[in-house]
């Protein structure tokens, strides 16, 4: 089996395809620099370029599945322009792919997206799950949902659609753990607001298990990337501090504080999202770490 996976080189697309590896599946993959192309038959790379809509149509040879990685970090900024490159990064993207998938002969079946769990509205008591039909006002909420929107066309060149939305992802390697640690570590942790906003969140090894799992077993739909187990912010960085063994004792930071700080942004730091992983468990799938705490053992 050959998987042709955008944004291999991030931080979810390199531990996919690490697993991959150790699957024996093979690894098709698009970049946009000569410099990290691979010729070798279990990771082998092929040129794309989204802004000028051009893709080595060679990349879908053999290919049975797409896993769809690539985007631009919402953890800029969100100026005007940002804001747009976040947006083109996902859908033109996609655009892309479905495009050279109509005009050219291939053998794929099936895509799986990555999403998130920002198109869920902001709230400290509902539990989501993937039937929730209300979509969050918020810049987040747009983005996720111009992005789901644009995988969905693929079900018209009768390829099987997955998404997975994807919470708070814990790893070393990058994303918003590393930057949530910091701070604890030195002594500085502090709860963002009340601390009662839900985060849910995952361990990168699951969430890359995940992805694989819904590609082998050819699983259609919308999945929640959360682990069992959601906490609330005031509840991660008590856990944080606790496995860091430092004491928490500066107040909470008030959300306007942070607002000024990094403008429309801070509502990562302070939307809730309290998601339901039954779906995925009910097809199957074991959650290796369940808790925060055997996560946070592993992490830190």
């Amino acid at each position: 089996m050959r998987v042709l996976i955008t944004g291999a080189t991030g931080l979810i697309g390199s531990e996919i395809v690490k697993q991959c590896h150790d699957k024996d599946l093979l690894v098709s993959y698009l970049t946009t620099s000569t410099s990290k192309i691979s010729k070798d038959d279990n990771y082998r790379g092929y040129l794309w370029n989204p802004k000028t809509e051009e893709i080595d149509v060679d990349c879908l040879k053999d290919v049975d599945t797409i896993i769809h990685l690539v985007g631009a970090s919402i953890s800029e900024r969100w100026t005007t322009e940002q804001k747009k490159i976040i947006i083109d990064s996902r859908v033109k993207t996609t655009a892309l792919l479905h495009k050279a998938l109509a005009n050219n002969a291939h053998s794929i079946k099936h895509i799986v997206s990555a999403s998130a769990i920002g198109i869920y509205p902001d709230s400290l008591t509902n539990y989501y799950t993937e039937e929730e039909e209300q979509v969050s006002t918020s810049f987040l909420g747009k983005v996720v949902s111009l992005w789901e929107n644009a995988v969905d066309n693929f079900s018209s060149l009768g390829i099987t659609v997955s998404k997975v939305r994807i919470g708070l992802v814990l790893s070393n390697d990058g994303g918003a753990f590393p930057e949530l640690k910091k701070p604890i570590k030195y002594g500085l942790g502090a709860n963002m607001g009340s601390g009662e906003q839900w985060n849910s969140w995952i361990h990168i090894q699951d969430l890359a298990r995940l992805f694989i799992y819904i590609t082998e077993h050819k699983l259609e739909g919308v999945y929640n990337g959360v682990a069992p187990n959601s906490k609330t912010n005031a509840e991660i960085t008590k856990a944080i501090a606790n496995q860091l063994d430092v004491p928490l004792f500066l107040p909470n930071i008030p959300k306007f504080v942070m607002k000024l700080v990094l403008g429309e942004m801070h509502i990562l730091l302070f939307e809730s999202q309290r998601v339901c992983s039954k779906k995925i468990e009910n097809k199957g799938f074991h959650f290796k770490y369940h808790n925060l705490s055997a996560a946070l053992n592993e992490l830190i």
